[in-house]
């Protein structure tokens, strides 16, 4: 009788955890599905001042140039000639995607504005660059 009575004890004093894990694995489940997934340059910016800038949302897709005049995209250093197709492979994966183009300080003007025509070229309108406010 009382090796019935402590069996049933120690079957009472198991904890099943299994539910808590289901609903863990729901609640990872859905902040991977809703995390916005933003694409990084890769590149260090050192970005000029503006005494007109205003605060946008961050952009999903950064363009940077770095103070070496490199075009950066996704951590990959690429080809001015090449944007228009990895802008285009990006675009597919986030078409709602918003671009902002990063130019450091000390890149040339007229990198950036090779950048902005070949944006242009692919069909993609740039209106602002990122910069820091004071």
């Amino acid at each position: 009788m009382r090796r019935a009575s402590r069996r049933r004890q120690e079957e009472d004093a198991k904890i099943d955890i299994t539910p808590m894990l289901d609903v863990v694995f729901i609640m990872l489940i859905f902040f991977i599905v809703t995390a916005s997934f933003i694409k990084e340059s890769g590149a260090k910016v050192i970005k000029p001042e503006a005494v007109n800038a205003e605060q946008r949302p961050k952009a999903s897709i950064l363009l940077a140039i770095d103070e070496n005049n490199d075009i950066w995209l996704d951590r990959q250093q690429i080809d001015p000639r090449a944007i228009k197709a990895n802008l285009g492979r990006l675009r597919a994966e986030n078409p709602e995607g918003e671009i902002m183009i990063q130019a450091d300080i000390n890149s040339e003007a007229e990198v950036l504005l090779e950048v902005v025509d070949k944006l242009r070229d692919a069909g993609i309108e740039v209106s602002r660059v990122s910069t820091l406010s004071e």
